[in-house]
């Protein structure tokens, strides 16, 4: 089940994200790079600045009454074009087909904008990069990008065309 976080549900999108970067960084990048990120990306600050923008959504993703994950996008990002910002599964939620069907949500609520194509950025290094090509997205583009703290996030720029 997907449904729409609000403003109340930052500390558990904090948590998700806590519990599902060190699994998925891990051996990626470095844990002092992992922790400065997550300060930075999801400080109540910068969640709340996202709530407050209303093409900004996030969405809580669960089993049961179990929440395995979380998703962030933008609508609009660029024109006619919605930004994933961040997908994050728990351990326990992976290879449970959670994630197509996220991504499937997603892209209902992109054409239901008008937007004809999903961007993400993935790290070179990270095996979701396979996930994202079995679903269609593409690689357009790589991107080393200085995230301050001498840390940097060396990614792939992927896109998906949608019909």
């Amino acid at each position: 089940m997907i449904v729409k976080a609000k403003t109340k549900d930052i500390p558990m999108i904090q948590d998700l994200a806590k519990r599902s970067w060190t699994i998925a960084y891990q051996g990626i990048i470095s844990q002092d790079q992992i922790d400065y990120m997550l300060d930075l990306m999801y400080s109540e600050k910068t969640l709340k600045s996202h709530f407050d923008n209303p093409d900004y959504q996030y969405y809580l993703i669960k089993n049961d009454e179990n929440y395995l994950g979380f998703m962030g996008f933008e609508f609009h990002q660029e024109p006619e074009t919605t930004k994933l910002h961040r997908i994050y599964f728990l351990k326990e939620a992976q290879g449970k087909g959670l994630g197509k069907k996220a991504l499937e949500f997603l892209k209902q609520q992109a054409a239901e904008q008008n937007d004809k194509r999903i961007i993400l950025t993935v790290n070179k290094k990270n095996p979701a990069q396979k996930f994202y090509e079995s679903q269609g997205f593409r690689i357009y583009e790589e991107k080393v990008l200085d995230v301050g703290n001498g840390f940097v996030m060396d990614d792939f720029l992927m896109e998906l065309l949608l019909k």
